[in-house]
């Protein structure tokens, strides 16, 4: 996988947000609305989640983890935090819990690199280790390259150094894990993004707007559709349809996740994207982008196994 240049960072992360939940029912009331089990959520463990509408859709999706019995924490895209803080908000009604943004009180800041591996050392992937000052989520590897999140609790830094976060941003992006933004918000049942597959599922867990859709396709097997990983040599975006050969006259997919070649240069072929897509379309022909006569979507490895949980 085209591991990309520098991979020893720390830099701040403006693309993300987070929402705070606080009370006696705040782990009860988020359970009952996220595709996460989060009243088992351990201290020492941050988990993957999603919040869907009534018919199944990705709304918002999160890492969350609790700093306390009666605290939970949920970093999400900036684009959909304001929006996602008021749905939620709208169904809190008598529990005793209260939603924020704090995001103006935490500092999130990505680490790779021996650094990363240093300060996570000891933690299971999504682990999570807290001192008097930060806390340490170690997030999964991407390509031998270490990574984690340092939560700090004081407000972000601004960011001094471009190239060091889109570099980040390729390892968001390599890692196979889509992040739902404003342009993805309403777009994909779950299972499309592989999200059962990276552990952003509980199918053992009680209701929550969507449950019904989000089992349907699960036990009936009816996922005609998955995200992987491509590469272009053109700019990519957030939202833009892409294209099969043996079908230009619809699209064959949405681009979930994007980013530019590190530092921005647009010469680069080194942009990188998860797609979601028909499955039919690796039976054979060519992906391209934005059109059927588009830049064309070289296939890249993906950091884990689709399609043969697909096939079982």
């Amino acid at each position: 996988m085209n591991t990309p240049p520098n991979p020893s960072l720390a830099v701040s992360l403006p693309h993300w947000g987070v929402i705070r939940a606080v009370g006696a029912d705040a782990a009860r009331f988020l359970h009952g609305q996220l595709t996460q089990d989060v009243e088992t959520l351990g201290r020492a463990q941050a988990r993957l989640a999603g919040y869907c509408s009534p018919k199944g859709r990705l709304l918002a999706s999160f890492v969350i983890w609790k700093p306390s019995d009666d605290e939970v924490l949920l970093a999400c895209h900036a684009s959909v935090l304001s929006a996602t803080l008021k749905r939620l908000s709208m169904f809190v009604l008598r529990a005793q819990c209260k939603l924020s943004d704090a995001s103006s009180d935490l500092a999130l800041i990505g680490v790779s690199g021996d650094a990363a591996r240093h300060a996570t050392q000891g933690l299971p992937v999504w682990g999570r280790r807290e001192d008097a000052h930060d806390t340490w989520i170690r997030l999964p590897d991407v390509a031998g390259i270490a990574r984690a999140w340092q939560v700090m609790k004081s407000p972000a830094p601004p960011v001094a150094d471009r190239l060091a976060l889109d570099t980040w941003q390729r390892l968001e992006v390599d890692s196979g894990i889509v992040t739902i933004e404003a342009a993805t918000v309403d777009q994909f049942v779950p299972q499309m993004l592989n999200f059962e597959l990276i552990g952003a599922v509980n199918f053992q867990k009680g209701c929550y707007p969507g449950q019904e859709v989000v089992a349907r396709s699960q036990y009936r097997g009816t996922t005609k559709r998955r995200t992987f990983l491509f590469s272009t040599e053109a700019p990519i975006a957030v939202g833009q349809e892409v294209f099969h050969s043996a079908d230009p006259s619809q699209p064959a997919g949405m681009v979930a996740s994007a980013t530019p070649a590190p530092g921005g240069d647009a010469r680069s072929t080194a942009h990188h994207a998860l797609i979601e897509v028909k499955l039919t379309v690796l039976e054979g022909g060519s992906l391209h982008l934005g059109a059927p006569d588009g830049a064309l979507l070289t296939p890249c490895p993906m950091p884990y196994e689709v399609l043969s949980a697909q096939m079982t």
